[in-house]
């Protein structure tokens, strides 16, 4: 197969994302991990542009060993000659020299003809190529240039030197379609195409940056620019983890490979966006939180019964452990029975009827059941089923509550129950607070003359709709009898705690 070359610019064209500025340390650490990739060039930046930027790129060059590293010219005298200095570190350095040369560029930022843009392309790439021999050349605007044009400046930059020669869709205009169109016309009619490798470089203005990138692929391009997460100007670029699993899951379409080392692909993202503070969204393709989760029911019991059934990649080829299925309020029993066994928990088939009512009720309270919240409610099945219970029919209910309270006032209680026949309803002005005010309404409703002895709650999980598990032991004579609720209202979970207890005294 085919071998393409991965060129990353996360620390060039990636970095000019607004609010995705790295400090020097940080730049290191993410070229550092570029390299363990295995990225075939590192762009680590554009070393006329700043001091800052042109220390990074010294830096980079001596620390990276593995990949080639780049660093970004334009078109000038001044340009090229920073860049080499920044670069005579670097195993294997690379001079990447840009000129516009779309008629929009042309006309309006750079006040060029047509001939005058060739000559500036062959003098920069001869002088480029008298300090390195490894340049490449990048017709910026490519895609909105004509083609006739965009083929005359590639052969001219060929011949002065360039061994790699760019065709940018700087502001992500065109389509599949025609991206195969432009490379497969310059692959057919510059004469000299053979003696460089054609590369792309994608914007994703209209989210079609990483097809664009593949389209070139097909059509014999031999590079693909990239970044970390897709970060770039404006919408970013083509995103590299993306492109990257594409061409090696559906290598029977294009018959081509890379040499990055996939399993650092999550990690790498990670990395990515903790320094940048760029979070990767939920339903990111293949490193988002969602790529390799199932909540649906259908989905997670194809799942557990062939992976293949849903998932076209394995989560460990991208770094990723293991795939989530997901508890929600989509998720059947199959996923649940499964949940529940992972966590070393034997449930009977009745107890996993009794499980997943009560996982029903609290998934549509909660966006998703956590593992602890999942351990609380089968800790509440089996306490309602174990053998002190065999002969309990739990005759107390809760309907619901009502509670006023304010600082330095005694709360209003008001409790519906309902006791296996009709629902009862009282009040109560007194207690020392919420909990003492629903246990004596508790009591006054069911007629047993009982005590509260202790009580116990813990959060099962963390956030803001997680569980509360509360434990009370209740004293009715001699006899002391525990009760436990589980709920994301603790009041509730108290109420439903009591009652438990107070079915097993009746």
């Amino acid at each position: 197969m085919r071998q393409i070359i991965i060129f990353d610019t996360t620390l060039r064209d990636g970095e000019q994302s607004p609010g995705a500025s790295m400090n020097f340390s940080e730049k290191m650490e993410v070229a550092m991990a570029l390299d363990e990739l295995g990225v075939d060039v590192i762009e680590a930046g554009f070393p006329i542009a700043s001091p800052g930027d042109f220390e990074s790129v010294v830096e980079v060059s001596k620390l990276v060993k593995g990949s080639s590293v780049c660093g970004l010219a334009r078109c000038v005298d001044k340009d090229i000659d920073t860049a080499y200095e920044s670069l005579k570190y670097a195993v294997n350095p690379r001079i990447h020299i840009f000129l516009a040369t779309s008629p929009i560029h042309r006309e309006y930022k750079l006040k060029m003809s047509a001939d005058e843009i060739v000559e500036r392309t062959v003098a920069g790439v001869k002088r480029g190529r008298a300090l390195c021999g490894n340049i490449e050349f990048s017709c910026e605007d490519a895609c909105r240039t004509e083609i006739d044009f965009l083929c005359r400046v590639v052969e001219a930059a060929i011949n002065a030197g360039a061994s790699t020669v760019n065709i940018p869709d700087t502001v992500g205009y065109t389509t599949p379609h025609e991206m195969f169109e432009r490379i497969d016309a310059l692959r057919n009619r510059v004469p000299n195409i053979d003696k460089a490798v054609i590369s792309v470089h994608c914007h994703n203005d209209l989210g079609m940056a990483v097809a664009n990138s593949l389209a070139a692929v097909q059509a014999g391009a031999g590079q693909i620019e990239c970044t970390i997460n897709g970060l770039g100007e404006r919408a970013g670029n083509c995103s590299m983890e993306e492109v990257v699993m594409a061409i090696k899951v559906r290598s029977d379409i294009f018959d081509a490979q890379t040499q990055i080392t996939t399993q650092r692909l999550y990690p790498t993202s990670k990395l990515v966006s903790s320094v940048t503070g760029l979070q990767v969204p939920r339903n990111k393709a293949i490193v988002g939180r969602n790529a390799f989760a199932h909540e649906s029911g259908v989905h997670q019991d194809g799942m557990l019964k062939e992976r293949t059934t849903y998932e076209i990649i394995r989560p460990e080829d991208v770094g990723i452990p293991k795939t989530d299925l997901v508890l929600g309020k989509h998720s059947g029993r199959a996923a649940l029975a499964d949940r529940v066994k992972s966590l070393g928990f034997e449930l009977t088939a009745e107890q996993i009827n009794t499980l997943f009512d009560e996982f029903k009720v609290l998934a549509d309270r909660k966006k998703e059941v956590f593992d602890g919240d999942l351990r609380a409610l089968v800790q509440l099945v089996l306490h309602k089923s174990n053998r002190n219970d065999e002969n309990v029919i739990p005759k107390w209910t809760l309907v619901s509550y009502e509670l006023t309270t304010k600082t330095g006032s005694k709360p209003r209680m008001t409790v519906t129950l309902n006791d296996g026949k009709q629902e009862v309803k009282d009040s109560n002005d007194g207690g020392d607070g919420p909990v003492d005010s629903m246990f004596l309404v508790i009591r006054k409703l069911t007629g047993l003359d009982i005590s509260f002895r202790e009580m116990n709650m813990l959060s099962v999980t963390l956030g803001e709709d997680a569980q509360a598990e509360v434990t009370v032991l209740i004293n009715a004579g001699t006899q002391t009898y525990r009760g436990l609720g589980v709920s994301p209202d603790t009041i509730e979970a108290t109420a439903i705690a009591i009652l438990n207890a107070i079915n097993r005294i009746e």
